[in-house]
């Protein structure tokens, strides 16, 4: 369910930031994944929460994992790039605060933030192709037009775009940030108003 989906997930955000520092020097980035985590959580455990129950006949598939897990993954590195596109747009403005100052320059934010995307996006990929066969193996056809699955396919579109647009349109700085920015909110969408509002196959994962 939801809850179960948002503690997981918010592991997995803080283990992705954690590992990312290996090879980049993002403890600058420390004090927004952080925020974002702790919202999260409390999210989870005041709104969404919900006891564990009994998987359904179609969630019992080694597919669940495999699927969920990659979702998660994607969505955790896009939260990065999401992160470090709103750093890159605020640092952008005309007048740049003595706390901006703290983080690295415009161009730095957009490489790393194009970085995540591509991470998240190849993630993003496998999760729609282990979807497809998990729901072959459920429900006896790979696409149904379920709502979830059409956000699903929606958000990759957009991720999508915003490669094309920066690798051969020449798209860059605030533009490439904000239709970075437009992918992470498509993705809180898709979690949280297509969850809670919308009828479909995957509404055990509502509240």
């Amino acid at each position: 369910n939801m809850y179960e989906f948002s503690i997981t997930g918010a592991l997995a955000f803080s283990v992705a930031y954690l590992v990312t520092l290996r090879k980049y020097d993002l403890r600058w980035l420390g004090l927004p994944i952080s925020i974002f985590v702790l919202l999260v959580l409390g999210t989870a455990i005041t709104v969404l929460y919900r006891p564990s129950a009994p998987l359904v006949p179609a969630l019992k598939s080694t597919w669940l994992v495999i699927h969920v897990s990659v979702a998660i993954l994607a969505t955790a590195f896009f939260m990065i790039a999401a992160a470090l596109a709103a750093l890159l747009i605020a640092k952008s403005g005309k007048k740049e605060g003595k706390f901006l100052k703290i983080f690295p320059e415009v161009t730095q934010l957009e490489k790393l933030s194009y970085q995540f995307n591509i991470i998240g996006f190849i993630l993003w990929s496998f999760t729609l192709i282990a979807g497809a066969i998990w729901a072959d193996k459920a429900w006896h056809r790979f696409w149904g037009w379920d709502t979830k699955e059409v956000w699903t396919f929606i958000i990759w579109t957009i991720y999508a775009a915003y490669l094309h647009a920066t690798t051969t349109r020449g798209w860059e700085g605030k533009k490439a940030a904000w239709l970075t920015l437009i992918g992470f909110t498509a993705i809180l969408f898709n979690f949280t108003i297509v969850n809670l509002f919308f009828k479909g196959l995957h509404v055990y994962s509502g509240l």
